[in-house]
């Protein structure tokens, strides 16, 4: 299910493009009214989370032009959070208002619950690259469909992290802090768990179609593994 997330704090789209992406959902960006209307059309999204002060077009008149043929599900974000802000977007056609800052988590909950308010359903949990599929619920991870191994926490956000952003290198500071949270690991930590869940995903050393792979100075990569020469 596609979400399409217009912001033009660039760091703040990242972080709820990120975090939708965990639960299941294909992101695309915007960062101006008038590319958000361009995406919209381009990209069918099944929800749009939608900032109200943007370049170009700003986010109540995108949501009066997207409403004007669409009832995709609209979650609009602002920092404006008066009674009469609140009642003046969802009088546009917003089917839900949150106000900034707000949490991961809840960002999450509210645009579930205007999905299943529209009779659209709600995508599952599981995020999968390659011969790779995790199942979140119970920290598990899938090879080609076989029997589950089961992972340490730990282990299993690191392995989320480097699925969500498959084939792109995460910095090494990126990922301790994903995986310890901000302050609460370091190389060496990342380093040994990084060894440990590899040889969970290869016990037995077999030929793989995704590998973890180590960019020296940078981090680490959830890439395709290079067919043997």
């Amino acid at each position: 299910m596609r979400a399409l997330v217009v912001d033009d704090d660039l760091v703040l789209a990242d972080v709820i493009a990120f975090t939708l992406r965990r639960a299941g959902f294909e992101t695309i960006l915007a960062h101006d009214g008038e590319a958000a209307l361009a995406r919209f059309e381009s990209d069918a999204p099944a929800v749009i989370i939608l900032d109200v002060q943007l370049p170009k077009l700003d986010g109540r008149e995108v949501c009066l032009r997207i409403r004007a043929k669409s009832n995709v599900p609209i979650v609009m974000l602002t920092v404006l959070d008066t009674d009469t802000d609140v009642v003046h977007g969802l009088g546009l056609g917003a089917d839900d208002y949150i106000t900034k800052p707000f949490s991961p988590a809840q960002l999450v909950a509210r645009v579930q619950a205007v999905l299943r308010r529209s009779g659209s359903s709600v995508p599952t949990k599981r995020l999968s690259f390659a011969d790779l599929t995790l199942i979140p619920d119970r920290h598990s991870v899938e090879r080609d469909g076989e029997p589950t191994v089961q992972l340490t926490p730990l282990e299993f956000k690191l392995l989320e992290a480097l699925v969500v952003n498959s084939e792109k290198v995460l910095p090494t500071n990126t990922l301790i802090d994903a995986v310890y949270g901000v302050g609460g690991g370091d190389k060496a930590m990342l380093k040994q768990l990084v060894y440990r869940l590899r040889k969970k995903l290869v016990p037995d050393e077999r030929p793989t179609q995704s590998e973890i792979e180590a960019i020296p100075g940078l981090g680490y990569a959830l890439v395709l593994r290079s067919p043997a020469p």
